[in-house]
């Protein structure tokens, strides 16, 4: 099942379902208020919208086309947003960029920041570029939706808390987190509102590529126009979403509705598949040229998330956007 936000009706928009083959939508507004509605009382909800779906599928509802530019991202606005960094490559590039050390247990305890979770960018919408010189970067990451996670869950109980999933933009600004970060506080100002894909999507819709902790599908990085990354989602995966849940929880209880990021996707062999943000490629080129030529993101920029399935389809939507001065 796929959900989705439209941008009517409130700071939490207008629920639908939309069709696996993302050209049609249904409004489920005859079952829940908001897609966060749905996810505070999923048990309830889940086989009413599912029992929407099957109708739709059937052609036996009216429907609307799908149309990314008439969406929010599937949560307008969330309770939490806990980004992590589990894939280690990722951590020691950008690490290395800006002259830090990796943690001694970075390979044993993840890492989450709690991110702005008040309002995000939608799927289509632009992303402002306030000043040039920000270093303005997109991240390629996953993320989950749970529902109400008990303090003290562990791993393996985490993969049940799992009712929702999404791709998302995590936007950073490079050269403001240097400064920011050395202060030891933690990131703010360099992380504006991030972006989601246009739907999400329960666990069954990835079939086997979900394992219940990880998808095995490479996330598609499109650069203005150009191919910039094709990078295995599952590969090269040091904390599964279950173990980043269990860090969140390990000393509260997290709502429904929580937001948990994977981080950046990315792979050791980063040179061959390329990259899911431009921090890296910068960090690859210093390595081996000894200075980065790859700028940051300027007006007029695009940037494209995509995952296709095994039979070559979206499974998401794409998120598609485009640099615009601030």
């Amino acid at each position: 099942m796929k959900l989705a936000s439209l941008k009517i009706g409130g700071r939490d928009g207008t629920p639908v379902v939309v069709s696996r083959d993302l050209s049609r939508m249904v409004l489920a507004t005859s079952v829940v208020k908001s897609v966060r509605d749905a996810i505070e009382d999923w048990r309830v909800t889940e086989p009413l919208l599912r029992a929407l779906n099957d109708k739709m599928e059937a052609f036996e509802v009216e429907t609307i086309p799908y149309d990314p530019r008439a969406l929010a991202s599937p949560l307008p606005r969330a309770f939490q947003w806990a980004d992590g960094s589990a894939y280690l490559s990722h951590m020691r590039l950008v690490r290395k960029a800006r002259g830090a050390e990796m943690p001694e247990n970075s390979e044993t305890d993840p890492m989450l920041y709690q991110g702005g979770s008040d309002g995000f960018l939608g799927p289509v919408d632009p992303i402002p570029c306030v000043e040039k010189d920000w270093g303005l970067d997109f991240e390629g990451e996953i993320a989950v939706i749970t529902d109400d996670v008990p303090m003290g869950c562990s791993p393996e109980q985490a993969k049940s808390h799992i009712k929702l999933i999404m791709l998302c933009n995590d936007i950073s600004l490079r050269n403001i987190m240097r400064p920011e970060l050395v202060k030891g506080f933690g990131f703010f100002q360099s992380k504006p509102a991030s972006a989601f894909s246009p739907v999400c999507v329960t666990p069954d819709e990835l079939g086997a590529a979900w394992t219940g902790g990880r998808i095995n599908l490479p996330l598609i990085t499109t650069y203005n126009g150009n191919q910039f990354g094709i990078v295995d989602a599952g590969k090269d995966l040091s904390f599964e979403f279950t173990d980043l849940i269990a860090h969140a929880a390990r000393t509260r209880n997290l709502a429904a509705g929580t937001i948990i990021g994977s981080g950046t996707v990315s792979n050791e062999n980063n040179e061959e598949v390329g990259s899911n943000c431009l921090a890296e490629k910068r960090m690859i080129e210093t390595i081996q040229n000894g200075k980065a030529t790859t700028r940051f993101m300027n007006p007029g920029d695009t940037i494209r998330f995509e995952m296709l399935n095994s039979e070559g389809k979206s499974i998401f939507g794409a998120i598609d956007q485009t640099i615009v001065a601030g």
